[in-house]
């Protein structure tokens, strides 16, 4: 699966609707170059799973997305690079994978463990989406270059694919229904 096309407030419910992995999943072409250039950005290491929700928390996510989804301004890796699927760390513009990636790096920089922060590719309509699953004891949320709203993962419209392992560094799991 390559994730190709991207285009309000944090809505948690008190759900705890975790996503479920049923077994491993092929990587995205484009991430294994990637983490080879960036492993920091890449790395699920870390013994906290999940993030307890606190209303500071949820301020840094929403402030996070916001600040991202303003500055970034989303154009294909096509118009970018010249290339059909090129992750990278966004400076100015990029496409979804990128922001997700952007978003994880802001949080990391906060503190946020790199365990609870995971890469996760899903489809909508046929096309491929990449965001950025947080891990939290509330559920896990997603940040989305799409919305400012910072959802429940269960509540959006997409179908998730895969995300990054959180037990093993490097690899993706298939995520369940």
């Amino acid at each position: 699966m390559v994730a190709t096309g991207c285009s309000e407030t944090v809505h948690a419910t008190e759900t705890k609707a975790m996503m479920v992995t049923k077994g491993y999943a092929f990587p995205p072409p484009a991430s294994r170059s990637f983490c080879a250039r960036q492993p920091r950005f890449c790395s699920t290491n870390g013994r906290i799973k999940q993030v307890a929700l606190t209303p500071a928390h949820k301020a840094e996510l929403e402030a996070v997305n916001r600040s991202v989804n303003g500055r970034i301004k989303e154009r294909s890796d096509l118009a970018t690079t010249g290339s059909d699927d090129d992750w990278r760390v966004p400076t100015k513009e990029g496409d979804c994978e990128d922001i997700a990636i952007l978003k994880k790096s802001e949080l990391l920089k906060r503190g946020w463990p790199a365990s609870a922060l995971l890469l996760t590719v899903a489809t909508l309509g046929g096309e491929g989406h990449t965001v950025l699953t947080v891990r939290t004891d509330k559920g896990d949320l997603i940040l989305d270059n799409r919305t400012g709203a910072i959802r429940d993962w269960s509540r959006t419209s997409y179908r998730y694919f895969a995300r990054q392992s959180q037990s093993e560094n490097g690899k993706w799991m298939r995520i369940g229904s």
